[in-house]
């Protein structure tokens, strides 16, 4: 099975939809999507999720499924830098901070942190993981210890809309690792594709391997810059780029 992960194109978030840029890559997206085989769509309920896959849908002439659990992973914190008021998002922390308690690199132990306690997020980690597990199961493989057993093997191709964050929890889960690491680690462009195959080495053992991760390839043709939301100043000198 194929699985991708799809990011919101260039959002517009005081209205939750799109931006003018935010429209042309959806519509980009959306010419290389159609030439595929897609076994099912998945979608936050979120305008800007549900705009960029519009013209998806809208082009094969098929229909998402609208799933809660991939609106965006929004959590708050109090992260170190600013006091206890619980103002941060998650997955948006200073790196010399994080990267200073060896715990938020352990799959097994992150979550477990007195700062993400009070925040509730394992929980509502938790929560995500078990639908997701629930849907990839409806498609034929369920989740057994560390990897999935292959019930219904098959090549199918499955998408999903979602938000860079929620896109990082769907991958840890899929790769067994922290998703601090993929949070703070990697930056999905937007309307970028990440691209995710099982492989079953062995009857009915399946893992999951990353073949792209953010791929915007399909810009290119169109001479699209790819956004530079989500990501930060790429030197500090950069006034008129993100700082913080």
């Amino acid at each position: 099975m194929r699985i991708l992960i799809i990011r919101h194109g260039d959002p517009d978030y005081e209205k939750d939809s799109l931006t003018e840029k935010g429209w042309r890559e959806a519509a980009l997206l959306a010419e290389r999507i159609s030439q595929m085989e897609v076994a099912a769509f998945y979608v936050s309920p979120l305008g800007r999720a549900r705009d960029t896959a519009g013209l998806t849908l809208e082009k094969m002439n098929r229909k998402a499924v609208v799933c809660d659990w991939l609106q965006e992973f929004t959590p708050l914190i109090s992260r170190p830098d600013r006091g206890e008021e619980r103002t941060s998002l998650v997955w948006d922390w200073l790196p010399e901070d994080w990267t200073a308690q060896e715990d938020y690199f352990r799959r097994d132990k992150w979550a477990q942190t007195l700062t993400m306690r009070e925040g509730r997020v394992g929980e509502a980690y938790e929560q995500v993981i078990r639908s997701f597990d629930t849907l990839l199961s409806r498609h034929g493989y369920e989740r057994e210890g560390e990897i999935y057993r292959a019930v219904r093997p098959n090549r199918d191709t499955i998408v999903f809309f979602c938000h860079f964050g929620l896109e990082c929890v769907l991958l840890s889960r899929l790769l067994n690792v922290s998703p601090m690491i993929l949070w703070h680690h990697t930056c999905a462009a937007p309307a970028s594709v990440t691209t995710v195959y099982s492989e079953e080495r062995r009857q009915g053992k399946v893992c999951f391997r990353m073949s792209a991760f953010g791929d915007t390839s399909h810009f290119y043709p169109a001479g699209e810059e790819p956004s530079v939301s989500a990501r930060f100043c790429e030197t500090f000198d950069c006034a008129d780029e993100r700082h913080d």
